[in-house]
């Protein structure tokens, strides 16, 4: 597959695939590597990963700690950058687009859902999203995205006036209001328990239900695996397995 238009504008880049049954492509990762030198020590994350992601499924990315699944995620969504290989998004290579184009992708395409939920404790929920719906082109309100994670009695409150599950869903409330077409999260119910996990994976699964965002969810736990329409299963940097749900469990169905 050739490499061409460096820097062009992502939004209009279109997909170098055609649509396979399970719909278009939106991420096409080949050969991806990644090593990390310190001093005379290569350590290798990534050993050379293929995957797809398709438009408006949600992906389980599962391996144990050390598996290479954070440093694909952040990849994937252009917070870092691989050693070697390419990872098409529509048209473009991230790999090879220089900072200003990775900005752009990471401003306007990619919303990012983290294991910590990094909101600033002096602002409501309100004001938390906010915070992105004012550099985002085309926002939908700080209240609407609340309400899509069940929050929208909660707007005026304080992170410290809400459960860790609820500043999560403010998280992803934060994450979704700037209409990304990507979600990518990070262990998102890594610091809750199971009851407050499942609350949060609701939260995600109606996202990519109702706003049809690819949507792609790392995780330790191979139980959320059931949410899924795909699990990809990492380990020592490469990917293991693919399973294919032929049903989506429902998030209240999960316990672990």
């Amino acid at each position: 597959m050739g490499l061409h238009g460096e820097h062009r504008d992502l939004v209009d880049a279109p997909a170098d695939t055609g649509p396979p049954a399970e719909g278009r492509v939106v991420f096409h990762a080949e050969g991806v590597t990644k090593v990390y030198r310190m001093g005379e020590m290569e350590i290798h994350a990534l050993r050379g990963i293929d995957l797809e992601l398709y438009a408006g499924e949600l992906t389980v990315m599962l391996g144990a700690s050390g598996s290479g699944k954070s440093t694909l995620l952040n990849i994937l969504g252009g917070l870092d950058s691989a050693t070697g290989g390419s990872v098409r998004y529509g048209g473009q290579d991230l790999v090879r687009a220089d900072d200003q184009t990775l900005t752009a992708y990471r401003r306007d395409h990619v919303g990012f859902v983290f294991q910590f939920y990094n909101l600033i404790s002096s602002l409501t929920a309100r004001e938390n999203v906010a915070v992105v719906t004012e550099i985002a082109r085309d926002p939908m309100p700080p209240e609407e995205a609340l309400a899509l994670v069940g929050l929208e009695g909660r707007l005026d409150h304080f992170p410290s006036q809400l459960s860790g599950g609820e500043q999560q869903r403010v998280a992803i409330a934060r994450a979704i209001a700037k209409r990304p077409a990507v979600l990518l999260c990070d262990e998102p119910t890594g610091a809750l328990d199971s009851k407050t996990g499942v609350q949060v994976l609701a939260a995600i699964e109606r996202i990519n239900r109702e706003l049809g965002t690819t949507t792609a969810v790392i995780t330790h736990n191979a139980v959320i695996g059931g949410m899924a329409d795909r699990v990809i299963h990492l380990s020592d940097g490469r990917v293991a397995q693919v399973e294919v749900n032929q049903r989506r469990v429902s998030p209240a169905e999960l316990h672990w």
